[in-house]
């Protein structure tokens, strides 16, 4: 009997680990070694929406935020969303991260958590939160494409994960990429390694949400319309 996409995933978070040359500056969190909880509630999450070997459209994100994934293992998902919209409880930790507001307000109008990811799977060619450090000293979120370096040395490493994604069981013919900036990156992959058709590109929920919020039913509709092939 075949394995299911939540054990697909469950197995391919288990073992993920980056351990390659990074820039100086920069760091990888594991949400999945650093709290033994983000491995229990992932697992939940996966095995109550993903627990067939249905396939599934593939939407694209950057990297995890470590308030969002980086602390539940699950995209676009903090831990006050985990909970009201996926019914699945974090005790250790609390989190409000804006992506996943805009997020799951569209899921709300597309049908519901359950519709939505019936049809959808969502991760990010780098499934690891990347922070840049400072010059006062702070960790701050950073994205993988923020540092030219830091782009060439994680490449391959995000070839791979993408690779592993598509092994789930996902539609390649067509992909869906969140940010203008992440899909010009993700098109320079897709030439070197041939992995996907047709790539269309939605603006980053963060950038909704922070920049556009006034017209954010606007950008709701352009994401439902085009999710459903009608744009």
């Amino acid at each position: 009997m075949s394995k299911s996409i939540a054990n697909k995933v469950i197995e391919f978070n288990t073992q993920l680990h980056y351990s390659d040359q990074l820039p100086d500056g920069f760091q990888v969190l594991n949400p999945y070694m650093d709290n033994p909880e983000t491995m229990d509630v992932m697992r939940q999450f996966y095995y109550k929406f993903y627990n067939d070997s249905n396939s599934r459209k593939f939407i694209v994100g950057i990297n995890p935020s470590r308030h969002g994934a980086g602390v539940t293992g699950v995209p676009f998902t903090d831990t006050k969303r985990l909970e009201s919209e996926c019914g699945i409880k974090m005790d250790s930790a609390h989190t409000h991260e804006i992506s996943s507001v805009y997020m799951y307000d569209m899921i709300a109008e597309y049908g519901g958590t359950a519709t939505f990811y019936k049809q959808f799977y969502i991760n990010s060619p780098f499934p690891l939160a990347i922070v840049r450090k400072t010059k006062e000293g702070k960790w701050l979120n950073a994205n993988y494409y923020d540092d030219s370096k830091l782009f060439e040395l994680v490449k391959d490493f995000m070839i791979d994960s993408l690779k592993k994604h598509i092994s789930l069981g996902l539609e390649t013919e067509e992909v869906f990429i969140l940010g203008k900036k992440n899909a010009q990156f993700i098109h320079k992959l897709n030439q070197e390694a041939k992995l996907f058709g047709n790539l269309k590109v939605l603006e980053h929920p963060r950038y909704i949400q922070q920049y556009k919020s006034k017209e954010k039913q606007l950008y709701i509709d352009k994401y439902i319309l085009t999710l459903n092939h009608l744009l």
